[in-house]
């Protein structure tokens, strides 16, 4: 059976550090309740993926020699569950005095044991995108800012630290625009352990211009609000949609890593290339 909660993981509680490669630290849990929540249901309004960046995997070699690599996970936003981090990170620290014949063979357990975890439940097998850079692929990583008009310039007024989304409006009855725009002011906490999470913001759409003075308000509104980071931009996605009414919605998140990791999720209305996993200069 799938966990559904997140109080049953071990966020926020002390834990072992396993240094022998073991698949049975992952902690899938559904995305349902959340889902439900915002009123998408069983088939959400968008297409998109999680990408996920681990900075600190590291494995023996047969000879016992430690190799290091990043991983760049892609999982699609229609996996039924999500891998709660702490244990991703405690999976992957699993690795470390764990012997593995080429990375090649890394690469194959981390894309099976992620997909079993990640599509558990659904009745159906899935797969996810895993990559591994080898140490003389690391000076190609770049460090890039999320493109598009920055709302942050904006000298405002905000009192509103949990979601609002009826700071949300546009204007209804002008010519449509097709516009980008990005901020660097959004902060959520952990869901569970009230940890900050720190992270930037694009939000592209085509439609009814969006008041950004009042956009601005509504992300800061998220600054004392409790929930993960994929939930977090689909609740997003969800309001904008609503209050705003885009024919066109594309919102993406890129938030600081923590524990070695950053997630970054990815939501559209409509199919589009999935945007490169280039990391900010906060990552």
């Amino acid at each position: 059976m799938t966990p559904n909660s997140p109080e049953q993981s071990l966020l926020g509680k002390p834990a072992a550090y396993q240094d022998q490669y073991d698949a049975g630290l992952l902690y899938p849990f559904s995305r349902a309740p959340k889902r439900e929540e915002l009123g998408i249901g069983a088939q959400p309004p968008f297409f998109g993926a999680d990408l996920w960046t681990a900075y600190e995997l590291s494995w023996l070699t047969p000879r016992g020699k430690p190799v290091v690599a990043i991983a760049h996970v892609t999982v699609p936003c229609e996996t039924p569950n999500i891998v709660e981090s702490k244990s991703f990170k405690l999976y992957l620290n699993s690795f470390s005095n764990s012997r593995f014949a080429t990375p090649e063979e890394v690469q194959a357990r981390l894309r099976a044991d992620l997909a079993e975890a990640l599509w558990r439940g659904s009745g159906a097998a899935g797969s996810i995108g895993v990559r591994l850079l080898a140490p003389d692929q690391f000076e190609r990583e770049r460090v890039h800012e999320l493109d598009g008009v920055l709302l942050d310039r904006l000298d405002i007024e905000c009192t509103d630290y949990t979601p609002q989304p009826a700071l949300l409006s546009a204007a209804f009855d002008e010519q449509p625009v097709d516009e980008v725009l990005v901020s660097n002011l959004l902060k959520s906490n952990c869901l569970v352990t009230g940890q900050p999470d720190w992270g930037s913001v694009q939000i592209r759409y085509v439609g009814p211009q969006i008041d950004q003075g009042g956009l601005l308000r509504y992300l800061v509104s998220f600054r004392n609000h409790n929930e993960f980071h994929e939930q977090c931009v689909e609740r997003i996605f969800t309001d904008i949609r609503r209050q705003c009414r885009p024919t066109k919605l594309a919102v993406y998140a890129r938030y600081t890593r923590r524990g070695g990791l950053d997630i970054n999720p990815f939501r559209t209305s409509h199919p589009l290339a999935l945007p490169p996993n280039v990391r900010t200069a906060r990552q």
